[in-house]
């Protein structure tokens, strides 16, 4: 078998379903190439410990989902290795790559020989609502067993690089094609398409990591801004929403719809607190804002800050006030060519198709022996500047904007 075939399983802590984001993306491109298993965490039914398996129409991704008893005789964790075997058994996998983007796997699947495991460290779960005390002691084991470690983040990669030889910083990734059909003309979607400007839109998870009272200040400053919120409502009770009559709270959309709604907003904003749980977040949403041609307001969150901030293409703003002024600036400025030539310059080298391709080769050259050099300069920001072909120039040129 050619290790670029070998199969990959995928332990998860989000369901395939849910919102389509780096976990969907990676392995949407990893299956072009191999087959590739999503493995769910259980769900629980009926009185027999088994898994049900689907495949994803678009992507070709198999997603395994454990069933467990009602009324399951034992540990969950136990249940899930047995179901776990008769996974590989079943569909007949033996040479295969690991892929972690929760150490609580480690729970049901330390038993396994993998010919490599990957940790993807996509955020700092120990620091989110309900997180389990044994995360921390399983992500030491997770960096024990991992041949790589990939991080999501700037921020992500600081504070996990003293931790494993072979970290990789992969910061999140966009791609441009299909949220540049935003850029189109206002293509809004039924929900959105009677809802007056200016819009301002957000998309992604609403649950702890968001500035509620930021939210209802905002509004409550510019009535006649109407707030357009794209997600499911997590962790939170939607009870504590903001109910300002211009906050138009839509739901979850299809990964493949975002770019109408975005064609239908004036400005994007990021509007998350700064707490634990946004530590070391690195917002999916922030290039795919850029490539639809969006201006974007944020909170300083710091992977938002360095670099979109420091370069210019993102508005920070700390305050109610002063992000209610941000997005005035915004709507008055518009996309101005110097902002959109900087803009795209800077997501066009943010590729998922280059990301995966440079993850794909990391985890063949672990499996054949091979070792590329680690590079670690002690300034992060010029190893950024240089990741995404960043000119001193242009940072000078934003420092102006």
């Amino acid at each position: 078998m050619l290790d670029t075939e070998r199969d990959l399983i995928c332990f998860s802590h989000l369901r395939w379903g849910f919102v389509f984001q780096r976990p969907q993306h990676l392995m949407a491109r990893f299956a072009r190439r191999r087959r590739v298993f999503f493995f769910e965490e259980p769900i629980f039914e009926g009185d027999v410990a088994t898994f049900r398996k689907t495949t994803c129409e678009q992507t070709g991704v198999h997603i395994i989902t454990p069933v467990l008893p009602v009324r399951a005789n034992g540990s969950t964790n136990q249940l899930t290795r047995e179901v776990l075997n008769s996974f590989l058994k079943a569909e007949q996998i033996s040479s295969y790559v690991a892929w972690f983007y929760t150490p609580m796997a480690l729970e049901f699947a330390s038993h396994l020989t993998p010919a490599a495991v990957v940790y993807d460290c996509m955020d700092e779960l120990s620091m989110f609502k309900g997180a389990p005390p044994e995360l921390h002691e399983n992500e030491r084991q997770l960096f024990r067993l991992a041949d790589l470690v990939f991080t999501g983040g700037a921020s992500l990669f600081e504070a996990k690089q003293g931790q494993h030889a072979r970290v990789h910083l992969f910061p999140s990734s966009v791609d441009v094609a299909h949220f540049s059909k935003a850029c189109a003309g206002d293509h809004s979607p039924e929900d959105q398409r009677d809802i007056p400007h200016p819009r301002i839109g957000y998309a992604g998870v609403i649950d702890e990591r968001m500035d509620l009272d930021l939210l209802r200040g905002i509004a409550q400053r510019s009535p006649e801004w109407h707030f357009m919120m794209l997600g499911p409502v997590v962790k939170i009770d939607p009870a504590s929403l903001p109910n300002e009559p211009n906050i138009h709270y839509l739901g979850m959309k299809p990964y493949q719809s975002l770019p109408a709604y975005f064609s239908g907003w004036d400005v994007a904003m990021l509007p998350f607190a700064i707490n634990d749980s946004t530590r070391f977040i690195s917002p999916t949403k922030t290039p795919e804002y850029l490539s639809a041609g969006l201006r974007v307001v944020s909170t300083p969150i710091r992977d938002v800050v360095r670099p979109y901030g420091e370069l210019g293409v993102v508005s920070i703003a700390g305050t109610a006030d002063e992000f209610a002024a941000a997005i005035g600036q915004s709507l008055a400025e518009g996309p101005a060519p110097e902002w959109r030539k900087r803009a795209d310059g800077f997501v066009g080298a943010l590729s998922w198709d280059q990301t995966w391709a440079e993850m794909n080769k990391l985890i063949i050259d672990s499996i054949t022996g091979k070792r590329r050099p680690i590079v670690k300069p002690p300034d992060l920001n010029t190893s950024l500047s240089k990741r995404f072909e960043v000119t001193e120039g242009a940072k000078r040129r934003a420092a102006h904007v």
